[in-house]
């Protein structure tokens, strides 16, 4: 039985340290949860808790870090994250190049030197060319924008 207890301990322990050299290699904050599950598998195997027990107990400590630290801890890291690609352009203005209308699916506007299919934020509204926009979302291929309003 002792042997057994100690075979636990160490299927824990190196449950433990694959999932931090995952995390570490990766950084995505994707088993860093399961790791603290299985330290306290691992400490439940030291005192020589029923397996069975230490299983439901890597189980439930794994998803409760999941579910209670996982956003604030996402919300950590992302702070200083640079936007890229596509999503850098949200916010940014664009100028139409050639009428928008969603009616009749045509529009494109320019934004940093490349062209893109564009429609309004609502149906109805008509951009002519050279109107200013800002883009408020993207729609898989298509920015979705708004005119640019003057502040006084």
């Amino acid at each position: 039985m002792a042997m057994l207890t100690g075979t636990q301990s160490l299927l824990w322990l190196v449950l433990l340290f694959v999932c931090i050299v995952i995390e570490i290699a990766t950084m995505g904050l994707t088993t860093i949860w399961f790791a603290g599950g299985a330290l306290v598998a691992t400490i439940l195997s030291l005192f020589k808790v029923p397996f069975a027990i230490q299983l439901v107990a890597f189980i439930l400590v794994s998803f409760a870090l999941i579910i209670f630290t996982r956003p604030i801890a996402v919300r950590y890291f992302n702070k200083d994250r640079i936007r890229t690609n596509t999503e850098s352009l949200i916010g940014q203005q664009a100028i139409v190049v050639s009428e928008i209308d969603n009616l009749q699916q045509i529009g494109r506007v320019t934004i940093q030197g490349k062209e893109w299919t564009a429609r309004t934020t609502v149906n109805g509204i008509l951009l002519p060319v050279g109107t200013v926009v800002i883009v408020r979302a993207i729609d898989g291929v298509k920015l979705i924008v708004e005119e640019r309003k003057e502040e006084n």
